[in-house]
């Protein structure tokens, strides 16, 4: 099989869902990696406030993975191919991985939700992306995941206030 036989048929200009299609495969890895992220710290999570830290994780955890087929098949509806493995996540993630032994709740939080901010820059350019692709599909699902995303951000927030 060809990548031409890859081809979903569309009315989009392939050049610009090209570069909507770079920007998603983008948020794809940085969704995986903050989802694994996430779940590394919902496992390694300890302190007073164990049982609502590691709630909170799980759950962000389990948004984020639900996010990720989205992404990928609103790629294929475009005409594009996406991520294919671990490494091709790694060659394109820009969310930071998190290989310590030992983080404190307090650091885990304030990376994750420094994490979902950076994702959250990601998804308004690649909603900027297919705005000018006139992709009004993608621009329209990137509302939600930005929406859950700062979301995810502020309970991380309120989570880590001391006062």
């Amino acid at each position: 099989m060809s990548i031409a036989e890859l081809q979903t048929p569309t009315d989009l200009k392939s050049n610009a869902t090209r570069s909507v299609a770079e920007a998603l495969n983008g948020i794809l890895a940085d969704s995986y990696a903050l989802y694994l992220k996430t779940k590394n710290f919902h496992w390694h999570v300890s302190g007073p406030h164990f049982r609502d830290y590691h709630l909170m994780l799980d759950d962000q955890a389990t948004q984020i993975l639900a996010t990720t087929d989205l992404i990928a098949e609103r790629v294929r509806k475009t005409g594009n191919t996406t991520l294919r493995s671990i490494g091709d996540i790694a060659r394109r993630q820009t969310i930071k991985d998190n290989d310590a032994e030992f983080v404190s709740p307090e650091a885990m939080l304030a990376e994750l939700r420094e994490d979902n901010l950076k994702l959250v820059e990601s998804l308004r350019s690649a909603k900027e992306a297919a705005s000018e692709a006139r992709d009004n599909a993608t621009d329209s699902l990137i509302d939600d995941w930005t929406d859950q995303a700062e979301e995810r951000a502020w309970f991380l927030f309120e989570a880590s206030r001391t006062g």
